[in-house]
């Protein structure tokens, strides 16, 4: 009887994990077919590009010879946070031998290195009193042609007040080409009901003005998605568009992929956190369900989980699966097990893969959850070498 009482526990647990992604799936492939439209008139704003960098000395160059070949002049803001290689010098060099690449250029060297939240934040407060657009991008990913035009163009929208570009992640796991799937049908449903609120910042544009320094967390990362969510609080929408792209290499390791993944797990969490007094605002509307089911799914579906995974662990030691329930059960559980062993390390197929992807995506985030509440902040990060030489070399 104990037995079964664990189990039910157990299933109780289970709905509660799994049930905000199922829910939220569904109801963003509806939300998808109401498809926004990219006006087809430029907006007539000026546009400063953003350009976070740090110890970029491999790639710098060729970031700035991808923003140069769009055919829309912007200006170029950078923000360096006390790079101790040859980025600034030759960011410095590659703009005196290319003048006219840029309307205008401003580089601004921090003392010291402070993460890329703070960078942003002065950025914002060197741009304030600006009009037009604010494009920030990565040093590491590559925009495509024409992506600045198409963002100048979603800003005749007067609604519209950030738009975010889709990633192409170049790299070899499966397991990393279903999250981008999955995570883009998501942010783009998310957009065509209300507004997302987590963009990329690899490529994220928005109304200057919209956002100010103080909306910036500085002791946290994830600032494109403080960003987007500070945009639409602010009342306009904030939206990603499916068809405005950009490149970037994955981490080569799945221990870089998962410290990525961490990393980024914990930015949205504390963003969610501090912005829980909107989940069930009127005055947001829409907006209101949308950062609700984001919470339960990156705060309360891995405790679930993992409270779940002890309960079934307690059940499988001290009883044995005697009952249809418990034993329907135990294949479940070997189910989201090996769905979860083979998605971590590469070999996931047809049939478990997007459980093994939302089953990794749950450790990494109660791994995130975990350091938050051991207090250690993961808003400053060691560099993947790997992808600056990869991109470097190609």
């Amino acid at each position: 009887m104990a037995g079964e009482w664990l189990a039910y526990g157990e299933l109780g647990l289970a709905a509660i994990g799994f049930a905000p992604f199922a829910l939220h799936r569904w109801s963003c492939g509806l939300w998808s077919k109401q498809k926004i439209e990219c006006p087809e008139e430029l907006s007539g704003l000026d546009m400063t590009i953003l350009l976070p960098v740090w110890n970029e000395e491999l790639i710098i160059e060729k970031k700035l010879a991808n923003l140069s070949k769009q055919d829309f002049k912007a200006h170029l803001l950078l923000v360096d946070s006390a790079s101790d290689d040859q980025t600034l010098s030759k960011a410095k060099t590659w703009l005196e031998d290319f003048p006219d690449a840029f309307e205008s250029h401003k580089i601004i060297p921090m003392e010291t290195r402070k993460g890329k939240t703070a960078a942003v934040a002065l950025a914002l407060k060197e741009l304030e009193g600006s009009e037009g657009i604010i494009v920030m991008t990565d040093a590491d990913a590559t925009i495509m042609p024409g992506a600045l035009e198409r963002i100048n163009r979603w800003f005749s929208n007067p609604l519209v007040g950030s738009v975010g570009g889709t990633p192409q992640r170049e790299g070899k796991f499966e397991s990393e080409s279903e999250h981008r799937e999955i995570y883009t049908l998501l942010r783009v449903g998310e957009s065509s009901h209300d507004s997302t609120p987590f963009l990329e910042g690899s490529l994220l544009a928005w109304r200057a003005g919209m956002v100010s320094a103080s909306d910036m967390y500085l002791s946290a990362n994830a600032d494109d998605a403080q960003i987007a969510t500070a945009v639409r609080l602010n009342g306009l929408r904030s939206i990603q568009d499916p068809d405005l792209k950009f490149s970037d290499q994955m981490p080569l390791t799945r221990k870089g992929q998962r410290r990525q993944k961490v990393r980024r797990a914990q930015g949205l969490i504390r963003l969610l956190t501090r912005k829980r007094k909107h989940w069930f605002s009127h005055r947001e509307g829409r907006f209101a369900k949308i950062l609700r089911r984001n919470a339960w799914m990156h705060i309360l579906s891995p405790l679930a989980i993992a409270a779940g995974g002890v309960m079934a662990i307690m059940r499988n030691i001290a009883y044995l699966p005697e009952t249809s329930l418990t034993m329907a059960l135990s294949a479940v559980e070997l189910y989201c097990l090996a769905s979860w062993l083979l998605a971590r390390s590469n070999k996931s197929f047809f049939g478990i893969r997007t459980a093994g992807v939302i089953m990794c995506g749950l450790e990494n985030l109660l791994v995130a959850l975990v350091h938050s509440g051991r207090g250690k902040s993961l808003h400053m990060w060691e560099q993947h070498t790997d992808v600056r030489e990869t991109l470097a070399n190609q």
